[in-house]
């Protein structure tokens, strides 16, 4: 099929909006289902894992591809909750269309602003339908009134709804002049009621006037009178819709369902096809080039998700970027530089999935039991080709988790692999500091999902705070005599190393060095003392916290022709530390970490004073990203944001975003000190 016949949709917006309903409204239209699933039943085709059924609501992104009229249709549903938006951001790259699905009763919420920004700063083509018209409180009017606001005036309206709440039964068109009826249950053309005739006329008035500034020569007919024709209307919306210069606005209930259909006409007339907002970006050996959706042209896919089926392995999900891919046929990984033969594709309508032989540019492809083969990755026959995606966020919440026994240590690891393998924005790691194996991941619900998958697996694992990685250094210089002296017969041990400890700045790591000389130490033993330091270090000062930034100076000593030995050197070097310790103390040092907040600017001055109450030094803000919004830059104690994400949220009604990463360590405060310790211990 043609490039310009297929259409890319990702449908995004907040939590509870209906885009799963919508889904599922556009595959009953379209004949692919004989009845609509429900959410709230987990019977929703693109719901199909077994967590989102029983949390009735998207985790992560489904694909739904389905014929309409003489188009293809790829149905990009994403999940709507802030901890995943991860999974939204990789369903954009995938789509040439953002369609937001705005709820009637609640109006713009805090996610259908975070994903604007997102489709903005992707350059992505929006519409917005706005769902739910037949609730109770539902209001068109106010609903577009809040998304011109947030959003600007070329937020248009190409539907008015007829009827209201439980009244509603159908739509005004504004572009064909004429009203949709689905009293019937299916759609039938009438006439535009005279209750709403007045303000239909208004829109197509404000409508044309718009987007006809688009074509010089339709514009000076205009003035003089001649109304563009149905056709050519239809044709400035897509041109407008595809220079992001309007964003339509139409209206329904994907519920009933009543508008789904002409949202799918509409979506096919205006929508853009893939190539339409131009070539893809790509670099080629760290130079930028473009990439033109040609079936013609070298083949290029890009791996948007990646899903693990029990029965069918790993499947990647991937846009053909370029050129008609075959069945078996070989392309090499970028990142990897590994080959992989792509048989058995597949097109996928949630979990249900049909083989297919080959797919042209610009469409969506499901390709099982690849290799080393992740989201993000870009598979061609040019290993040095990659189009650049958006990196997963970096994990701003995490906890602790260990396997109760042994016996699951195994499965527990192979889990946590699997779900990173599934989720980029999940991480697994090991704190050498803490020793604790770190789950972490986008906030709270995010890391409560993963645990639930856990225990429906069967794997008994436990949970427990994560620890801040604290450290410890010597308050001052010190210096020492260390005696290591045992006789239990045969030979015994003898060490004595005397020893000079100086603070190092901070990130000075550790220092050994010796000044020993005439023997007082065999040279071949002397190593020993600096590494006894080194391992009483890694065992931690008076508090218990690692050691680090110091230099140790082994400068005299004595030894034993016979109980001397590079064990006997190494207990006396880590003798010389603790006599250090217990002579002069030692300082905890807190990890600082660099913070970048990005709120809309009402929120800014809460944020600060909130910063500020966390020890907080801010050293910068600057303009957003988008209008209207500010980021401001930080030093924080780590321990202060363990669980920050989720009181940025609250604070901001959910539209806080922040990043952070490591920055240094500072010393604790001393009043902080006993509160530290026990809650170590």
């Amino acid at each position: 099929m043609s490039s310009q016949s297929i259409r890319n949709v990702v449908l995004v917006g907040h939590n509870g909006n209906g885009k799963t309903t919508l889904a599922e409204a556009m595959l009953y239209r379209a004949g692919v289902l004989s009845r609509m699933g429900r959410v709230d039943d987990g019977t929703a085709h693109c719901d199909h894992d077994p967590e989102e059924k029983a949390r009735h609501q998207s985790l992560g992104v489904a694909v739904a591809s389905f014929d309409w009229r003489d188009h293809r249709v790829n149905i990009i549903d994403t999940p709507g909750y802030t901890d995943f938006v991860s999974e939204a951001v990789n369903g954009m790259h995938a789509a040439d269309l953002a369609v937001f699905v705005v709820d009637a009763v609640s109006g713009v919420q805090a996610q259908d602003q975070v994903m604007w920004r997102h489709a903005e700063r992707l350059g992505l083509p929006r519409m917005v339908f706005v769902n739910g018209l037949d609730r109770e409180r539902s209001s068109f009017e106010r609903t577009l009134d809040g998304l011109q606001s947030h959003f600007g005036s070329h937020v248009e309206a190409v539907e008015l709804p007829l009827g209201v709440e439980a009244s509603f039964h159908g739509i005004a068109d504004l572009v064909g002049d004429g009203a949709l009826d689905y009293s019937s249950g299916q759609s039938a053309a009438a006439p535009i009621p005279d209750d709403v005739a007045s303000a239909a006329s208004d829109g197509h008035i404000q409508l044309v006037e718009d987007v006809v500034e688009g074509d010089d020569e339709l514009l000076e007919q205009y003035l003089e009178g001649e109304e563009p024709t149905q056709e050519q209307l239809e044709q400035l919306i897509r041109t407008a819709v595809v220079h992001r210069s309007v964003f339509p606005v139409l209206c329904g209930s994907a519920a009933k369902p009543i508008g789904v259909d002409h949202l799918l006409d509409f979506i096919c007339r205006a929508g853009p096809a893939p190539g339409d907002t131009g070539p893809v970006a790509a670099v080629r050996g760290g130079e930028s080039v473009t990439l033109e959706i040609d079936d013609a042209g070298p083949p290029v896919v890009l791996v948007f998700k990646t899903r693990i089926d029990d029965f069918l392995g790993q499947i990647s999900f991937m846009k053909v970027l370029s050129g008609t891919i075959r069945s078996n046929e070989t392309l090499v990984n970028s990142r990897t530089g590994d080959k992989e033969r792509l048989h058995n594709m597949m097109s996928f309508t949630g979990a249900d999935h049909h083989a297919v032989d080959h797919f042209d540019a610009g469409d969506i492809v499901a390709v099982t039991k690849l290799g080393d083969v992740r989201t993000g990755d870009t598979l061609s026959n040019d290993a040095a080709l990659s189009v650049p995606i958006t990196p997963p966020p970096v994990p701003v919440y995490g906890v602790a988790v260990h396997a109760t026994a042994p016996a699951q240590e195994d499965k527990l690891a192979s889990a946590l692999r699997r779900f990173a393998t599934e989720d980029p924005s999940l991480v697994i790691r090991q704190d050498p500091t803490t020793r604790q194996t770190v789950l972490s991941g986008a906030g709270e619900a995010h890391i409560r999902v993963v645990r639930s998958r856990l225990e429906r697996m069967g794997i008994d694992f436990e949970v427990e705070n994560m620890r801040v990685a604290y450290l410890e250094t010597l308050a001052r210089p010190a210096d020492v005599e260390a005696k290591h002296k045992k006789q239990s017969g045969g030979h015994g041990q003898f060490a004595v190393a005397m020893v000079r400890f100086e603070p190092l700045p901070r990130g000075g790591g550790y220092e050994f060095d010796t000044e020993v000389t005439g023997g007082a130490i065999p040279r071949n033993l002397i190593p020993a003392v600096g590494s006894g330091i080194e391992d009483a270090m890694a065992n931690g000062g008076r508090h218990g916290f690692p050691m680090v930034d110091l230099r140790a100076v082994c400068y005299d000593g004595k030894h034993h022709s016979v109980d001397s030995s590079e064990m006997a050197f190494k207990i006396a070097g880590s003798l010389a530390l603790k006599q250090a310790v217990e002579q002069v103390g030692s300082a905890v040092l807190e990890p600082i970490s660099e913070i970048q907040v990005e709120v809309p600017d009402a929120y800014q001055g809460d944020v600060l004073g909130d910063l500020n109450s966390r020890r907080g030094q801010v050293f910068g803000t600057e303009p957003g990203s988008t209008a209207g919004t500010s980021v401001i830059r930080a030093h924080v104690p780590t321990s202060e944001i363990l669980s920050y994400v989720i009181d940025l949220r609250s604070m901001t009604g959910g539209t806080g975003t922040f990043s952070a990463e490591h920055h240094d360590y500072q010393p604790l405060p001393h009043a902080l000190l006993a509160k530290v310790v026990v809650a170590d211990d």
